[in-house]
């Protein structure tokens, strides 16, 4: 017989470990002193002892422990646990890899620039959204021709929605697309519930599945700095982005654009 001191320096464990397995009644002692009160366990406990920790090793709670040492389960349903934790334990690898890339593409700009970056980029997935737009041509996706275009575009699409007794359902949005001889589709968009609306287009703003996004503050026209930074994490992380970002707007103050805050959202894909 060994003291419970003993049989956990043999197991490798903590004698408050074995002491919550007997509370439990996973591995009771031995032989309990009924005087003393002291724990005994025999060297038979030990194989026990030695399954309990091999299967906690592999991350099963200690109920299921509990099943599968004292043969509650049927060996299809003891494979249909392993198999379960076979693919949690992938998809937990799957994850770290992907952090473990994310973790060295950020040391690398650190490297780069001398210091930790101020934005983050987060790859999330953005929602479907019905939408209130209006739309017009810029002859570049530069700044300077794209501002003329947009802040026009929302003025008359807000007095349409008051027109019509419409209120917006979310923060607006501008997103761009491709039109002839380079010039440039923008769209001025709002989230509404309604079906539809005079003299505006509504619609369904498709989904992005998954989209890098980063938060800008401050001047539109200094969003460069942001979207360097985005497509910088884009590239060290070994994605691939589609189109143009769409940029929301969470705060605006036509006073100063200092104050201004924009999210911009780009869709990416794993690399083939």
């Amino acid at each position: 017989m060994f003291t419970i001191g003993d049989f956990a320096a043999f197991g490798q464990v903590s004698a408050r470990m074995l002491r919550h397995y007997d509370a439990i009644g996973l591995l009771r002692p031995a032989v309990v002193d009924e005087a003393s009160g002291y724990r005994y366990y025999s060297a038979d406990q030990l194989s026990r002892l030695n399954r309990i920790i091999a299967l906690k090793d592999l991350g099963f709670s200690l109920q299921q422990v509990h099943e599968i040492v004292d043969a509650k389960l049927s060996a299809e349903e003891l494979r249909g646990m392993l198999r379960l934790r076979h693919a949690q334990l992938e998809d937990e690898l799957a994850r770290s890899a992907s952090r473990l890339v994310s973790v060295e593409a950020r040391l690398r700009l650190i490297e780069k620039e001398g210091h930790m970056p101020t934005e983050d980029v987060v790859l999330k997935r953005i929602a479907p959204a019905r939408v209130a737009e209006l739309s017009a041509i810029s002859k570049s996706y530069d700044g300077e021709d794209i501002g003329p275009v947009i802040q026009p575009l929302f003025g008359q699409l807000m007095e349409r929605l008051g027109a019509a007794g419409v209120m917006p359902a979310g923060s607006p949005l501008a997103y761009y697309e491709d039109a002839d001889d380079d010039q440039i589709l923008v769209h001025a968009a709002v989230p509404v519930d309604a079906g539809t609306i005079a003299d505006v287009d509504v619609h369904e703003l498709p989904e992005l599945a998954q989209a890098a996004t980063i938060v800008h503050q401050g001047d539109m026209m200094e969003a460069d700095r942001s979207m360097q930074t985005l497509a910088r994490w884009i590239e060290d992380n070994g994605y691939r982005s589609h189109g143009y970002a769409r940029e929301v707007t969470l705060q605006f103050d036509p006073e100063n654009p200092a104050n201004w805050v924009h999210e911009f959202q780009i869709l990416v894909t794993n690399p083939d």
